[in-house]
């Protein structure tokens, strides 16, 4: 990208609206301004004037905003028109305004870019606009306002910080091994470390809730054919979505549905029930539930409760397990309680919970609503908490690993010069999270899923 280019981009949504605003960044502003309104602005005043083509023909009058740099978004100057939301005005402004030399359309994301690359936000900053765009929650809107306010980068600051503070008395105990200059000992230079890690750790946790506000989570409901799955999936949905009936094996393909409890978006999966079979279409469907049962992040695992008990659950459970290449987070939903009479409710045998219900009578929802918030953490969750994407969780868990590795390093060989480059490493990792460290290819990844216009 090139930043000698003027930039110019319809900011509202295409359509017929109240208002449409077009949004000018680069050298070239002020001549827009002069052009299309005739006058130079003052700056950051709302102006109410005429926009004019290049015969002088008024299309439309509204409000012009001037913000000269470095005081504006993106950090260049910024030019601002807001019309009246009809396409076409708004069509035959953007056409006149790009027939200037060294003006043209904005890419999608370049205006945030700008704003990354001019230092007026950092790289989670700018992810957070795109965040507060597409939040599918009030909790995830909330979160993305705190990320853009800098919530995550300031947590990211204070631990860098912290390393930068290590690097420097690992790098003093090598350029002065030799000298009579007191240092830190391996003992504090070690205890200093364990402190990082348990800070990142906990860094990582955070990141993660954040991953999860952002992308939900993915809950696959599964268990034998004719145990109400489907039922259970209605039944948490809110609609029909799964067909039910009595025959074993209606269910032959995944079928997903977004909820939303407690401000918390959950996708969840019907799936195929799991049984030895010839069918070739069910056994399709059988591998299909496995491996959405392998990308969950929790599964209820159904089983009909009106012939297995709580303790017979857990057998069933296990050998539910065996169809699996590991073992995955799981509540056993005992349905159909209702044709027994016993009561609904929440127990735990083993440290696995078990839900009794009944899908078809809607009992026992609030208690497995109840015991989902618990799942997601959602107990947990504060106001202060930020947005996280898996390129975070990635940079954080990479940097982690570095710290353990020196670790090992210093504990068995004291090898200082190789710990130091272990710590370097970690830090280079977490510069990627606010692009202080950051590739060409990083960037044009991020900013080409924003909408044009940001």
């Amino acid at each position: 990208m090139s930043n000698i280019d003027t930039i110019v981009s319809q900011a509202t949504p295409p359509g017929k609206g109240s208002i449409g605003i077009l949004r000018i960044s680069g050298i070239k502003a002020i001549e827009v301004s002069r052009y299309v309104l005739g006058q130079t602005l003052k700056p950051r005043y709302a102006h109410y004037l005429s926009f004019k083509n290049a015969k002088g023909n008024i299309l439309d009058k509204g409000i012009a905003l001037w913000f000269p740099n470095p005081n504006s978004f993106t950090g260049e100057d910024v030019l601002e028109l807001q019309c009246h939301g009809g396409q076409i005005t708004l069509d035959l402004l953007l056409k006149y305004i790009i027939s200037f030399p060294g003006i043209r359309i904005a890419k999608p994301g370049e205006f945030s870019e700008r704003a990354f690359l001019n230092h007026k936000i950092d790289l989670t900053q700018a992810e957070a606009i795109s965040d507060l765009i597409n939040a599918n929650s009030e909790q995830a809107a909330r979160c993305a306002i705190n990320s853009l306010q800098g919530a995550f980068s300031k947590k990211i600051k204070i631990f860098v910080e912290q390393l930068i503070q290590l690097r420097i008395y690992v790098e003093a105990s090598i350029d002065f091994s030799n000298e009579n200059i007191q240092i830190l000992s391996n003992h504090t230079i070690l205890n200093k470390l364990n402190t990082l890690i348990n800070d990142l750790n906990l860094l990582r946790r955070e990141a993660t809730n954040g991953y999860i506000l952002q992308e939900g989570i993915k809950i696959v409901i599964a268990g034998e054919p004719n145990v109400g799955k489907s039922s259970l999936f209605n039944l948490l949905s809110g609609k029909d979505s799964a067909i039910v009936t009595n025959i074993i094996g209606t269910t032959r393909d995944v079928i997903h549905e977004n909820i939303n409890i407690g401000g918390m978006t959950i996708n969840i999966s019907d799936t195929a029930g799991l049984r030895k079979t010839r069918d070739e279409v069910e056994t399709i469907g059988i591998k299909k539930a496995i491996n959405e049962i392998n990308q969950a992040n929790h599964v209820l695992f159904v089983v009909d409760g009106s012939i297995v008990n709580n303790n017979k659950s857990i057998d069933c459970l296990n050998n539910f397990f065996s169809y699996l290449p590991k073992q995955v987070s799981t509540t056993i939903i005992r349905n159909k309680i209702d044709i027994i009479g016993e009561n609904i409710g929440c127990t735990k045998i083993n440290n696995i919970a078990i839900i009794n219900i009944s899908a078809t009578n809607g009992l026992g929802l609030i208690e497995l609503h109840k015991h989902l918030k618990e799942i997601i953490g959602l107990t947990n969750v504060t106001e202060g908490n930020f947005l996280a994407r898996r390129r975070h969780l990635k940079s954080l868990e990479e940097a982690n690993n570095y710290l353990i590795e020196g670790k090992k390093i210093l504990i068995q060989n004291n090898a200082f010069e190789i710990f130091a480059e272990t710590l370097c490493l970690a830090q280079k990792k977490i510069d990627q999270i606010t692009g202080v460290f950051s590739s060409d290819d990083l960037l044009n990844q991020i900013f080409s899923s924003f909408c044009i216009g940001k």
